[in-house]
């Protein structure tokens, strides 16, 4: 998916992203709210939720925000948004797994291994196949 750094709610999250790498979750947090109360279309949405799930207290939390940012990346018309699926995917298998709802986790693992085969081979899809195969690992045994 490309990423517009002029768009105004990828501004707010990678601002928020770098108030998190200064150890100030709270302020990012903020932003993230931001970002997510002014998005207006589904990519915008999908950017935001993403980014609220990250700093969600409880799983059911995260995963309530982890499947919001799916639906909306399944609404966008960006052309490369299937690349983001494996990840989204992950996170909610996750989330599943984390909750010990383990059929829907290893339902989720396996569409996220379904899509991973649209990534590239590069360092950020293969550390996403590593926790796709770790998790299915886990679930199934």
């Amino acid at each position: 998916m490309q990423f517009d750094p002029g768009n105004p709610i990828n501004k707010l999250c990678a601002q928020g992203m770098l108030l998190e790498g200064e150890a100030k979750p709270a302020e990012a947090a903020a932003l993230f709210l931001q970002a997510w109360e002014q998005a207006i279309n589904p990519s915008e949405k999908f950017v935001a939720a993403h980014y609220m799930a990250r700093h969600q207290a409880s799983p059911e939390d995260k995963l309530q925000w982890d499947e919001t940012a799916l639906q909306f990346a399944l609404q966008s018309d960006e052309p490369e948004i299937e690349h983001v699926y494996p990840s989204l995917y992950l996170n909610i298998a996750k989330c599943h797994e984390d909750l010990q709802d383990y059929v829907q986790a290893n339902e989720n693992y396996r569409l996220a291994l379904h899509y991973a085969a649209l990534l590239p081979d590069d360092g950020y899809s293969n550390m996403i196949r590593s926790g796709i195969n770790s998790g299915l690992d886990r679930v199934n045994h």
